[in-house]
C-alpha cells in the first residue's frame, strides 16, 4: 500500500520543498482517484473558533509531504544555490498580527532548511535570528533551543540532531497551541511552509525540464487540498477567511490536475543479508503544459501576494 510520508512541523530546520513521494493507505484499486477535496463535517465547524484535536491535525499532517526526499533530489538535479530564492529577512518587520507572523514562521522555516542543504552558513544566523524572534512574539520561542540550532547550523554538524531537534520543537509547540486554544496558528505556520515549499519548487521548475520536479508541482493538488480542508475548520476567523479566498485561483488550477494511482506487484529486494518487499505502485499525474506553467505561474503569484510585495 501506498503512504504519504508525514510532515510534523519539523520543516523549521530542515528543508520542505513540498513533496508527496507518495501514496495512500486508503487505496486498494488500480486508478484510484485520491486528488478529490476533503471534506470536513459539519459537526466539526463550529460557530466560535473551533479547535481541533491533536489526533485530527496529525491525520492531516500524515497527508503531506516530507521534505527530506525533496532537498536530495533537487541538490541531485545539480541545481545551484540562489539566494534570490528566499524571502528577505528584512521583510519579517512587515508581519504584524500573531496570524502573520505564524505564516512567517513557517515560511522562514523553509527558507532555512534551504540554506543548511546548501551549507550556507553566511546566512544561517541571520535566519534563526528572524525565526526566534517570531517565535518569541506568538510565545513558543520557550520550546526552541536556539543556541544548540545555531551551532548545528553553522557547524555544519550532525544533519541527525538537527532534524531531532526540530521535530521534537514542533510537537512540542503544536501541543501547547491545542493547549492553550490557539491550534489555529498550528495551521497556519504550516501553512507558511507549503507556501514557502511551492515557491521553491517553482522556481527550480523554471530551471529544469525533470519529470520528478513536474511531478513534483503536479502532486501539491493532494497536499492542497488537506491543507484547505484543514483551513476551513477555523473560516469563521476573519484573517483565515482571506487567506482561504487567497488560495482560491490556485485551487481551480489544480482542480484541472487528474491524479491515479496504479497499484504493482511488489517487488523482493535484498539489503545486506535481510529480504524485503518493495511496492512498484505508480503514481500517475496527467497535465498539459500549458496548465503547468500556469501552476507555477499561480504559485509565485500567491506567494508574492502573502508576502505583501
Amino acid at each position: 500500500m501506498i503512504k504519504h510520508r508525514v510532515i510534523l512541523y519539523q520543516a523549521l530546520i530542515i528543508v520542505l520543498l513540498s513533496q508527496v513521494l507518495s501514496s495512500c493507505s486508503f487505496c486498494s484499486r488500480q486508478d484510484v482517484d485520491l486528488s478529490q477535496e476533503l471534506i470536513v463535517p459539519d459537526s466539526v465547524i463550529q460557530n466560535s473558533t473551533p479547535q481541533v484535536s491533536k489526533a485530527i491535525t496529525d491525520q492531516m499532517m500524515q497527508n503531506i509531504s516530507s521534505p527530506v526526499e525533496t532537498a536530495a533530489l533537487i541538490k541531485g538535479l545539480k541545481i545551484p544555490f540562489n539566494k534570490n530564492f528566499l524571502a528577505s529577512t528584512k521583510q519579517a518587520d512587515w508581519f504584524n498580527t500573531n496570524f502573520e507572523k505564524a505564516f512567517a514562521l513557517g515560511l522562514y522555516g523553509c527558507d532555512l532548511g534551504y540554506l543548511n542543504m546548501y551549507e550556507k552558513t553566511s546566512f544561517v544566523v541571520d535566519y534563526i535570528s528572524v525565526i526566534k524572534r517570531l517565535a518569541d512574539d506568538i510565545q513558543v520561542g520557550q520550546f526552541f533551543d536556539f543556541s544548540t540550532l545555531k551551532r548545528l547550523a553553522t557547524n555544519n554538524e550532525n544533519l541527525d540532531s538537527l532534524i531531532l531537534i526540530s521535530q521534537q520543537s514542533f510537537n512540542r509547540i503544536d501541543t501547547y497551541l491545542s493547549e492553550t486554544n490557539r491550534s489555529m496558528l498550528s495551521a497556519v505556520i504550516v501553512t507558511g511552509v507549503w507556501v514557502e515549499g511551492a515557491y521553491l519548487s517553482s522556481r527550480v521548475a523554471q530551471i529544469s525540464n525533470h519529470p520528478k520536479i513536474r511531478e513534483t508541482i503536479g502532486e501539491q493538488k493532494v497536499i492542497l487540498n488537506f491543507l484547505l480542508a484543514l483551513l476551513k475548520v477555523y473560516d469563521n476567523d476573519p484573517s483565515m477567511a482571506k487567506l482561504i479566498t487567497d488560495f482560491e485561483p490556485i485551487k481551480k488550477l489544480y482542480d484541472q490536475v487528474h491524479i491515479t494511482y496504479e497499484l504493482g506487484e511488489p517487488e523482493m529486494i535484498e539489503e545486506n543479508g535481510v529480504v524485503t518487499f518493495k511496492q512498484t505502485d505508480k503514481q500517475v499525474i496527467e497535465m498539459d503544459d500549458e496548465l503547468y506553467n500556469k501552476l507555477i505561474t499561480n504559485i509565485q503569484e500567491l506567494r508574492s501576494n502573502l508576502l505583501k510585495l
